[in-house]
């Protein structure tokens, strides 16, 4: 009778499967990776919170341009499931929005991410990003000052003003020689505290 019940199941089975006529997108799903994103916070010119991805440059220091550094290292999420070829790191420079996040940083409930996101959304590489390097070794760190981005960008520093800021996104390529060139807004906002790190970027301020 068991073995009966057994055979019941498995013709079942292959029945089923030989009626279906329809693919699902689920059904084809693999794993993809993330960049990973450190802010040195120390070298900040202002407090800034590790989980935001967000530095400071203070424009009330007259020698602020080559003084000051923004210091980031760029690693990936892989999940222990997929590789990452290269990174293509793109850089711009960007006017303040109509209503920057406050600061100082006001946390969430939580008490360990900013209650708000950090640059605006959706975070999509634009024509008008610049390449700014295709990282292939990991972690990279880069070192910057204002001066460096601004020559960088054509930005003309005597011309920036507070909440103004420079921000670099990522076009990531993995092992299979998929490319991940946008993450859901959701992943991008640091307010969520995602495995995410899809932009970080330096804001001026004057205080």
């Amino acid at each position: 009778m068991k073995k009966f019940f057994v055979y019941a199941m498995m013709l079942i089975a292959i029945g089923m499967d030989s009626c279906k006529d329809v693919e699902y997108d689920w059904e084809k799903a693999t794993t993809g990776a993330a960049p990973k994103v450190t802010v040195n916070i120390a070298k900040s010119a202002l407090p800034t919170v590790q989980t935001g991805n967000v530095s400071f440059f203070n424009l009330k220091d007259p020698n602020y341009a080559t003084t000051q550094q923004f210091e980031w290292t760029l690693d990936y999420f892989d999940f222990g499931r997929t590789t990452v070829t290269s990174i293509d790191v793109y850089l711009s420079f960007n006017k303040k929005e109509s209503s920057p996040p406050a600061y100082p940083i006001v946390y969430s409930l939580a008490g360990e991410f900013p209650s708000i996101r950090q640059f605006p959304l959706p975070s999509t590489v634009l024509a008008t990003d610049k390449l700014y390097e295709k990282v292939t070794t990991f972690p990279k760190t880069f070192t910057l000052t204002p001066a460096q981005l601004a020559a960088f960008t054509g930005t003309n520093l005597s011309t920036v003003v507070a909440n103004d800021y420079f921000l670099f996104k990522f076009i990531l390529t993995m092992g299979d020689g998929r490319k991940i060139v946008q993450y859901q807004e959701n992943a991008c906002d640091e307010s969520r505290g995602e495995p995410c790190d899809c932009r970080v970027g330096v804001r001026f301020k004057n205080q």
